[in-house]
């Protein structure tokens, strides 16, 4: 049972007023709020253990190094991986996902393919098109159904001899789709192809054990998961990390350096250029901890009941609206406009009301084409909203809608 009041009393940013309004903060896709113990971890950081990592002989730098380092086991403890060596840090899910793009894309000829979904991010469209200025690869797009749903069929028919990777997102920023995944690995691990999975939205709303899903590569963002910005996760199936090149290459992330040759160290150091954001690491495992002390599973039956309950209300309360992602299973996403009013101009409308929601394409623009819109309103929920919250925001849509 989710104690909101509680969990609402380590978040002070909701005590905000916005244009004289208490502040109802909707927009959890984009960002996710920072409890106080995640502040306070970086403070203490600073304050007392703020030395460079690895390699350190003093005392300082071996507590930085054992903080950063023990945030990493938190991370292959949260996602079931088999050894910290799969886990790599990076600086968000973008990071990652265009480590993957550069280094095996390096395996890549002329002709291969990658299949991709329409619900993507830009995220995971942009750095397969960047490989493209180098290797005349293809892409082939998984259409989706009026649902929202990926289409399946299409999905399979997708894969030919010249398949080499699949990259989909776990669930969509914009429909809230949550997507089968494990089905989805199994289908390109039947044609010999391996899958690499973006996380981001996925991560903060529901239990994910990598090794039960079979992903080769699974990527995630720490400022998502009430973590601080800056950190991000690749996670990384051993046997495909050791045969890929480094992405960057510095300090940290090498064996021996000469003017002749340099070879590169172990896993997962190897794609570890330069000094690391071990403050922003440590603090990390902090927010991990503060979502083990509630319970994910917890979090993901709360959210769902308020993305039940706003849908709801937002289609019994307000004429004209129209909601955009009916999936089956979806994270805590309303997409959604009403009538013609331009999904900025509601968002506008809606802020001045102290309710902060995104709008527009949500950097996924052919999907937009897809649904034949050119925006929609995002509101987006967390363990923290309240009821109250979304009676606030029906109320706010309805009276905004009702100046049009």
């Amino acid at each position: 049972m989710i104690d909101v009041n509680k969990i609402r009393a380590d978040f002070p940013i909701l005590n905000r007023k916005v244009y004289g309004k208490p502040l109802v903060y909707l927009d959890n896709a984009a960002t996710s709020l920072t409890p106080q113990p995640v502040v306070d971890a970086i403070t203490r950081m600073y304050n007392c253990h703020k030395a460079n990592v690895h390699r350190g002989v003093h005392a300082l730098s071996q507590e930085a190094t054992d903080r950063m380092e023990g945030a990493r086991d938190k991370v292959r403890d949260y996602i079931g991986a088999k050894s910290t060596a799969e886990v790599i840090f990076t600086r968000g899910t973008t990071e990652a996902i265009n480590l993957v793009a550069s280094s095996f894309g390096e395996q890549l000829a002329n002709g291969d393919e990658i299949i991709l979904t329409v619900m993507e991010h830009h995220s995971n469209i942009v750095p397969w098109q960047l490989l493209q200025r180098h290797t005349r690869v293809k892409l082939n797009v998984v259409p989706v159904d009026a649902r929202g749903e990926l289409d399946l069929d299409a999905y399979d028919d997708c894969f030919t001899d010249n398949t080499r990777l699949v990259a989909v997102c776990h669930a969509s920023n914009v429909l809230g789709t949550v997507n089968p995944i494990k089905r989805l690995v199994e289908i390109a691990h039947s044609h010999g192809v391996p899958i690499l999975i973006d996380g981001a939205q996925a991560m903060p709303h529901r239990r994910v054990n990598v090794a039960e899903l079979d992903c080769d590569f699974y990527a995630f963002s720490s400022h998502k998961m009430y973590g601080p910005n800056g950190v991000g996760v690749l996670y990384g199936k051993r046997e495909w990390l050791e045969q890929m090149p480094p992405y960057q290459g510095g300090g940290e992330m090498i064996g021996t350096v000469s003017f002749e040759r340099t070879t590169y160290a172990e896993l997962p150091f190897k794609f570890e250029a330069g000094t690391p954001d071990f403050v922003d690491i440590a603090a990390f495992g902090t927010a991990l901890d503060y979502i083990n002390a509630i319970g994910i599973d917890a979090i993901a039956h709360y959210e769902q009941q308020l993305l039940d309950y706003a849908t709801e209300r937002l289609r019994g309360e307000v004429p004209g609206v129209r909601v955009f992602g009916e999936a089956s299973h979806k994270c805590p996403v309303l997409s959604f406009l009403v009538r013609d009013i331009n999904s900025y101009d509601m968002g506008v409308l809606l802020d001045r009301q102290g309710i902060a929601v995104r709008t527009g394409h949500h950097c996924a623009e052919p999907l937009m084409r897809h649904l034949r819109v050119t925006g929609t309103v995002r509101a987006s929920f967390a363990f923290y909203n309240t009821r109250d919250d979304v009676d606030r925001f029906v109320a706010a849509v309805a009276r905004a809608a009702s100046m049009f």
